[in-house]
């Protein structure tokens, strides 16, 4: 399954963005999903999930700040991002499965650039 990230950009430190990740199906009502990030020079880290049952994580880096959510078909999942950080750029990347752990051998997309300015 292919998925598709939008919304990324450059925003100033404090700012909001919206990311979607788009599917071919309803894929993110029945599996586990999530957003994960890579900036320059670092190791790829989950940002936030939703596991099959709905459970949330996030971490501790953007917990309040940043909403995992996704819409009731099933075939789009958001990461509302607010109060924005220079140390949040990087490039974000959605990703599906069955279970939270197995996200980074799950389905990918092919990545959205999000630069915050300070």
């Amino acid at each position: 399954v292919s998925l598709v990230e939008s919304g990324g950009g450059l925003m100033q430190a404090g700012g909001s963005l919206r990311l979607s990740c788009s599917a071919p199906g309803s894929i993110f009502g029945n599996s586990a999903a999530g957003w994960y990030r890579q900036a320059s020079g670092k190791e790829r880290e989950l940002v936030a999930a939703f596991s099959m049952r709905g459970e949330t994580y996030y971490a501790d880096s953007v917990k309040g700040r940043f909403t995992i959510s996704r819409e009731y078909t099933g075939k789009t999942m958001f990461l509302q991002m607010d109060s924005l950080k220079p140390e949040d750029t990087a490039m974000y990347y959605c990703a599906a499965s069955d279970t939270i752990a197995n996200l980074p051998r799950g389905s990918w997309g092919q990545g959205t650039q999000v630069t915050v300015s300070s």
